[in-house]
């Protein structure tokens, strides 16, 4: 129960910081998308069901927040979180280069799921401006940030593991 308090607290910590500082350092309104890069280290760290509940639980708590179309966040980040959990058991957990590698997959998968989404939804836009102007400026943001959260996953998991 005290882990799943400390990780809700994580998450609820990640959303203030994502909607109320880092808005200062956008492009156009693109920014580090943190539950996002918590969710995909935390499933690479824990596995698929872990993962894919931390994802759903991201994504609801960013649906609630955020006012628009209840559910796209929370399916896309709850399968980010099982994908990226199963594919835990076959990547070496110390290595460098997996949060970034993980960040740039995790960035193309919501990305194209949510924009699937909204096709489904109805609505139309130039899918190639779209990469240009919020894509890619979206994955250079996550992969700088992607370290950083990344060892603070994993140092939290050390962390309440020892407790």
């Amino acid at each position: 129960m005290k882990i799943c308090l400390i990780w809700g607290l994580v998450l609820a910590i990640a959303y203030v910081l994502e909607t109320a500082l880092l808005p200062i350092v956008h492009f156009y309104g693109i920014g580090i998308d943190l539950l996002l890069l918590l969710t995909s280290s935390f499933a690479l760290l824990k596995g698929e069901r872990l993962g894919g509940l931390f994802g759903f639980m991201a994504g609801l708590l960013q649906d609630l927040a955020s006012g628009s179309f209840f559910g796209t966040n929370i399916l896309s980040k709850m399968l980010l979180g099982y994908v990226l959990g199963i594919a835990s058991t076959r990547v070496f957990k110390e290595k460098i280069f997996l949060p970034v590698m993980a960040a740039i997959a995790a960035t193309f998968f919501n990305y194209f799921i949510l924009a699937l989404l909204v096709l489904l939804l109805g609505y139309r836009f130039d899918l190639l401006q779209h990469l240009r102007m919020v894509l890619v400026p979206m994955l250079i943001y996550n992969v700088v940030a992607a370290s950083p959260v990344h060892f603070f996953v994993c140092w939290l998991c050390k962390r309440v593991k020892e407790k």
